[in-house]
């Protein structure tokens, strides 16, 4: 078994080797592609192998430098970024997987490159998981950024390149506008960046300035896609559907409501914003961001808009239920960062077999496409079970946290806005499924039959919609290690 430190030290490092391998490589593609999945694995099993120490109350740390006087790049592993390192590398082995099947499906251009970008990314995001304080979190928040923006203009049209600008423009513009400052106030009120059990500002700061200082945080972590900061993602859909499950599911949203978290427990403290009078408006954009974006979704045509918008509202629970500040509702916005990622992800691979297999792209013309392709679509509907949070799927257990939380909190405004998002949920995806499998196939179908995608996408849906029942049948562990979010040991 291999130290603490050296396993944290493992986790940053992999990722980056790897890519090295894979731009060695590039010519070789097989060579390249089993690089790319014995990285991911080599990176599953140095997260993995910290689970246990965590689990039993340790906090792994390793201090590489002093950046300024008092600021160094650190890491900390607790059970928050414990759970999102998991489901980051966890989840990139079953990418890696699907992404060969629909580079190779779709002859894709430039793969050695976005192979490459795709380790960058995710050793951005154990740096995240894993970062001290927030100077640490910060820098490798915006390499995260810069890291993935090749993979959004991947396609190099127009189209990929207006996308990217609003993405590259909305992430960094909130970072350095809202973000930035809010770290150098931190350092300023409380003199520590660092993470501390029951926050940093606790006495420091009361009233008008504590609101002001959350409310730069908030808009400040733009991957988290607040409302009116939100329209990076559905503008990045215009990225190949394995960079869309990367945003919308492993590493970058996930980092934006992993910070929000973060901050809320960690910097704040929940006993510090609870005492305070002046939060209640992050409720009720949390809960405006919900529902309308539900809305928006329930409009859509185009089937990833649909699920893009569907995220923007997911990641709004997250936000939502930090907000709330009860426990239960704490376990369940750390809950959902993991329910959420294997249910989204299940249904970005469903669109992007669809599209390989039978050119699709719109809601409208999936008549009958269950027939044709019964795995995937089998897949789709226990993800969007998932999303509604209809038991047996993940998604309900976390779900069920937040909205008792609520309920316990008082906040029955908060709880309306759950009940009504759940309705819309339904209603712009069972729609979808009914259409698939009760509906008779279009003629053009019918005359030009399709069948599954390249067998590597099938494979990868089936194992994140195992993941997803699992997750549901088994949560026991991961309820042990988010609970120690609300009862340290």
């Amino acid at each position: 078994m291999i130290g603490t430190q050296t396993a944290i030290g493992a986790a940053l490092i992999v990722p980056l080797a790897g890519a090295l391998a894979i731009a060695l490589l590039g010519r070789r593609p097989n060579l390249r592609e089993t690089a790319t999945l014995s990285t991911a694995t080599l990176l599953f099993f140095c997260v993995i192998s910290l689970l246990a120490p965590v689990s039993a109350g340790e906090r792994p740390e390793l201090t590489l430098f002093e950046m300024f006087p008092g600021l160094s790049i650190a890491f900390r592993v607790e059970p928050l970024g414990m759970l999102f390192a998991l489901v980051a590398s966890g989840l990139w082995i079953v990418n890696s997987l699907y992404s060969i099947g629909y580079m190779r499906g779709n002859d894709e251009q430039k793969q050695t490159r976005f192979y490459v970008c795709f380790a960058g990314a995710l050793a951005a995001a154990m740096g995240i998981a894993f970062a001290a304080n927030l100077l640490t979190l910060f820098l490798f928040y915006e390499t995260l950024t810069l890291i993935t923006y090749p993979l959004v203009t991947h396609k190099g049209s127009e189209d990929a390149r207006r996308g990217g600008r609003t993405y590259l423009g909305l992430l960094i513009g909130t970072s350095m506008l809202f973000l930035l400052p809010a770290i150098a106030i931190t350092w300023h009120v409380a003199g520590t960046l660092d993470f501390v059990s029951g926050g940093i500002l606790d006495g420091k700061l009361s009233g008008f300035a504590l609101g002001g200082l959350l409310a730069l945080f908030m808009f400040g972590i733009g991957k988290a896609a607040l409302m009116p900061f939100h329209r990076w993602l559905p503008a990045a859909m215009v990225a190949p559907t394995p960079v869309s499950a990367l945003l919308h599911a492993v590493a970058v949203v996930k980092a934006g409501v992993f910070s929000v978290l973060k901050v809320v427990v960690y910097v704040f403290g929940t006993g510090t914003l609870a005492s305070a009078t002046n939060t209640d408006w992050l409720v009720a954009i949390a809960g405006f961001t919900i529902v309308a974006s539900s809305v928006v979704a329930l409009h859509a045509d185009n089937l990833k808009r649909r699920l893009a918008y569907s995220t923007i509202s997911q990641l709004s629970y997250i936000v939502l239920a930090a907000a709330i500040l009860a426990p239960l509702s704490i376990i369940g916005a750390a809950l959902h960062i993991a329910t959420h990622a294997v249910g989204k992800i299940t249904l970005f691979f469903a669109a992007g077999a669809i599209y390989t297999a039978a050119h699709k792209t719109e809601v409208s013309q999936l008549d009958g496409i269950g027939r044709r392709m019964p795995w995937t679509m089998a897949a789709f509907t226990v993800g969007a079970l998932s999303l509604i949070g209809i038991p047996p799927a993940a998604g309900f257990i976390s779900k069920w946290f937040i909205m008792s939380g609520a309920a316990d909190a008082g906040q029955y405004g908060a709880l309306a806005v759950l009940i009504i998002s759940t309705l819309l949920n339904a209603a712009y995806f069972l729609p979808i499924v009914y259409a698939a499998f009760f509906r008779p196939l279009s003629a053009e179908d019918a005359h030009h039959p399709h069948g599954e995608a390249p067998r590597l996408m099938v494979v990868a849906l089936m194992l994140t919609t195992t993941a997803t029942l699992s997750l549901f049948l088994f949560s026991a562990p991961l309820l042990e290690l988010v609970e120690q979010l609300v009862v340290p040991r």
